[in-house]
Formats: structure tokens, C-alpha cells, sequence
């Protein structure tokens, strides 16, 4: 059966655009409906641009685009959360962008995690799901990550995540100006009885580790950069800009006690990988975050 995106949560009515114009002037063209219930179609996330959820009422439209409405989002409450913004749902996953502060599942008695408040929103918006992890960013990082939605898709992901995911970057602000504008990093990584990481640069019965990286901005006193991982090991950044003579600012295990934002400064804002189940490539990007970019104006 060929996947139709569109049907998998209450009905859609499809349109295709057939002239360049802003996403709002377009739907109220082109759908029978009031233009207070066309804003709350678009608050309550029922619109959606070449299967990507948009909000914007400015979003520009291009001659060709795919747009879907839903017929009962609008009744919907929007989601809100000071934990984690959705960034795409379909049926089988939920991409998102979660803030520092919170662990990606729960762990011993901490209650606060992503995954109970997917789960939380999957209750509220009546869907029959919970989310499944896959992958974990530390409590302190923020950026990107990708929940499966039932457990056959998160074998998937579990099972292939290298063939699967095929371009993962992070930025970073670091302690000291880096005198080198790109490079790598590879070693072997091992936790110690105390749960620390450390490297070795002969095989020490860890994991290698390989970890790009490319210089954004610097000043004398900081540098911001790009670090693409080939290998997604525990604590990887973390412990390769250590190696460097350039922690990674706010951290507390790694770090020298440079912390000018009072945060961890690291920030998952690029993922790009194949779906597990309908095989479309997809790319998602979030802004580097503005306090970042604030030490280098």
C-alpha cells in the first residue's frame, strides 16, 4: 500500500500551489473555512508544506508545493512545553528539539525526561503511541533528537542508525581560541569505575572514537565551532575538546571552569538521515543558539 502522509491523524484535505504567495493569503483562497479557524488550523499544527508541519502564516509558498489541512486540528491544543519544541511527527517518529535541563529518558528516580512528555502529549492529542528512544543527548545539551513511535520502528532505527543516519553535527562554544580553522580527533574512549571518560591513543579495550571539526568563530578568549561526528560515542565532544586544550564551556566534568553563559555549550542542531520506514531523506536544522553567538559579536 503506498503511504499517504496525510492520513494518518484525522483527514486532510490536499491542495497544490499554483502561484508564489505567503502560506496564510493561500489558505484563505483556497479553504473553506473561517479565518479564525484557519489560525487555529495552523497554531494547532494541521498544516503541513511538502509533508513538513508549518506554523508560519508568512511561510512562503512556491508554484508546485504540496499543502495539506487538517480537517480536526484546529480543535486541538497546541503543544507547549518549556522542555522541548516539535520540530516533525508523522506516524512512526517525532523529531525534536529538546532544551538543556532535562534527560533524554528517565533515570532512577528523576521524573523529569523527553520521553514522559511525549508521552504525556501523545495521551492529549489521542493517539495511540509512546515514544521509544533511540538515541540520548546529556541532560545539559541541547539540539536535535529523533523518538520512534511504536516498537518496530525503533528496532529499525536501533538496528541500522549508521546506514540510517547519515549526517549528525553539533556546535559548540570552547574555552581558548583554537589556532587550527579544521581538523579530526580520533582515539579510543573508556568509562572508568567512576563513570568518567578518558582517551587513549592506543586501543584500551574501548570504542573509537572520530570527531571532525571546523572552526566557526573565535575570539582570544573563546571559539565557536562545528564538530561532526563519524562515530556517536558517550561523551565524544566532551572529552575530544578536552584532548584538544579546549573544553567545551559550562562543563562541569570535562571543562577547565570556563562557563560565560552558565550552561553546558553544546548543541545538537543538525540531523539528516534516512526514514526508517518510507526511505525520503530528511534534513533538519535549528538556529545555533542566539547566547552562543553572542560572545563573538
Amino acid at each position: 500500500m503506498k503511504y499517504n502522509p496525510y492520513n494518518q491523524q484525522g483527514d486532510y484535505a490536499h491542495y497544490t500551489v499554483k502561484k508564489e504567495q505567503p502560506l496564510l493569503e493561500f489558505l484563505l483562497e483556497t479553504v473553506e473555512q473561517s479565518r479564525n479557524k484557519i489560525k487555529l488550523t495552523l497554531q494547532g499544527r494541521g498544516v503541513r508544506v511538502d509533508r513538513k508541519t508549518v506554523t508560519q502564516f508568512d511561510f512562503l509558498l512556491k508554484p508546485g508545493m504540496k499543502v495539506a489541512v487538517s480537517r480536526t486540528k484546529r480543535n486541538q491544543t497546541q503543544f507547549k512545553s518549556r522542555w522541548l519544541k516539535i520540530v516533525y511527527e508523522d506516524r512512526w517518529i517525532i523529531v525534536i528539539e529538546k532544551n538543556i535541563g532535562i534527560l533524554s529518558m528517565a533515570a532512577g528516580h528523576s521524573s523529569l525526561n523527553v520521553k514522559t512528555v511525549l508521552d504525556d502529549y501523545f495521551r492529549k492529542s489521542h493517539q495511540k503511541c509512546t515514544a521509544h528512544v533511540v538515541h540520548r543527548l546529556d541532560r545539559d545539551t541541547s539540539g536535535l533528537m529523533v523518538y520512534a513511535k511504536d516498537i518496530e520502528t525503533e528496532q529499525i532505527l536501533e538496528h541500522n542508525w549508521h546506514d540510517i543516519v547519515f549526517d549528525r553535527r553539533y556546535v559548540a562554544v570552547v574555552s581558548g581560541e583554537m589556532k587550527d580553522d579544521s581538523g579530526t580527533v580520533a582515539n579510543w574512549l573508556k568509562d572508568n569505575k567512576a563513570y568518567v571518560t578518558y582517551s587513549s591513543p592506543v586501543d584500551n579495550g574501548g570504542k573509537y572514537a572520530v570527531t571532525h571539526f571546523k572552526v566557526l568563530q573565535r575570539t582570544t578568549d573563546h571559539t565557536l565551532a562545528e564538530f561532526k561526528l563519524e562515530t556517536g560515542r558517550k561523551n565524544q565532544i566532551r572529552v575530544h575538546t578536552a584532548d584538544m586544550g579546549h573544553p567545551v564551556c559550562g562543563d562541569v566534568k570535562y571543562g577547565n571552569g570556563d562557563n560565560p553563559l552558565h550552561r553546558l555549550c553544546l548543541h545538537a542542531y543538525m540531523l539528516c538521515m534516512v526514514h526508517p520506514v518510507t526511505r525520503e531523506r530528511m534534513e533538519f536544522e535549528t538556529p545555533i543558539p542566539a547566547s552562543f553567538r553572542s560572545l563573538f559579536k
